[in-house]
């Protein structure tokens, strides 16, 4: 069977990246770390390629330099069950970070993630179209989610 594995390039701190990951997730390790020879000049030490999992999903990483850098158009989406792990996960995530709208974050590293209460996703697909309206409009005036403060927008309705 083939499989279909994300594959992160670092600037040059893939293994700080991952082993913050993996201590950050639950159900997540570090399989193998691989490095580049010391002869291969200014790489000499770093990941050349690592194996990784995060919520028991594999994950390949290496350090390759600025040439590519992480862009919005991916990102890591973590589903939460309460506003608690919301919680966890922004302040760790922002830690050197920077919050953005709507639940999106980008780590130190520069990677994005989104961090969305399920409860979320539950009212904004709401069936009655005026409580899905304004709890999608009170998710659009912040940044990390508030599930209380979204419930009580949707009850307006």
């Amino acid at each position: 069977m083939t499989d279909v594995i994300p594959f992160l390039w670092f600037d040059n701190d893939a293994e700080a990246a991952i082993t913050f990951y993996t201590q950050l997730i639950p159900d997540s390790e570090i399989v193998s770390v691989g490095r580049y020879p010391e002869g291969v000049p200014g790489m000499g030490g770093k990941v050349m390629h690592a194996h990784f999992r995060l919520a028991g999903r594999d994950y390949y990483a290496m350090d390759a330099g600025p040439q590519f850098p992480f862009t919005e158009a991916v990102s890591m989406y973590v589903s939460c069950a309460d506003q608690a792990e919301v919680d966890r996960y922004w302040g760790a995530l922002t830690a050197g970070g920077e919050e953005q709208p709507c639940g999106w974050l980008k780590d130190r590293w520069g990677l994005s993630w989104q961090i969305i209460p399920d409860r979320l996703i539950e009212l904004i697909r709401d069936p009655d179209p005026d409580r899905s309206h304004l709890a999608v409009q009170a998710m659009l005036q912040m940044k990390k989610i508030e599930i209380d403060v979204v419930e009580a927008a949707a009850a307006r309705a």
